[in-house]
């Protein structure tokens, strides 16, 4: 069975939240499905993506889990963003985690040191 992920991030000003997730991802959107929706294509099959819903947006947590988490932090920070929480855990897994203007949490997890 094939598996492909689509984690939706619901948004209050769709013009905002499109510029804050170029500036975290690195890169503009992989495809607009419609007026209201941005997605990026993070790897084969897994996308994020933003949609205008000022009703339910600031309630999302999602966490990507990448082999090049110290590289990712740093070229967040030199487009402007940094996290609002860094943690390590126990087993040495990292934490980052980000804020868009909405609430909505987006951490990137790496490997031990």
């Amino acid at each position: 069975m094939e598996l492909a992920l689509f984690a939706g991030i619901p948004v209050t000003d769709y013009a905002a939240a499109l510029a804050w997730y170029e500036r975290l991802f690195g890169v503009p959107a992989t495809f607009f499905p419609n007026d209201v929706e941005a997605v990026w294509e993070l790897a084969e099959n897994r996308s994020v993506y933003i949609e205008l819903l000022p009703e339910r947006a600031g309630n999302a947590f999602h966490t990507l889990f990448v082999s090049d988490f110290d590289e990712r932090v740093v070229a967040m920070a030199e487009r402007g963003l940094e996290p609002v929480l860094r943690e390590t855990y126990e087993n040495g897994v990292r934490k980052a985690t980000y804020r868009d203007p909405d609430g909505n949490e987006i951490g990137f997890g790496g490997g031990p040191l």
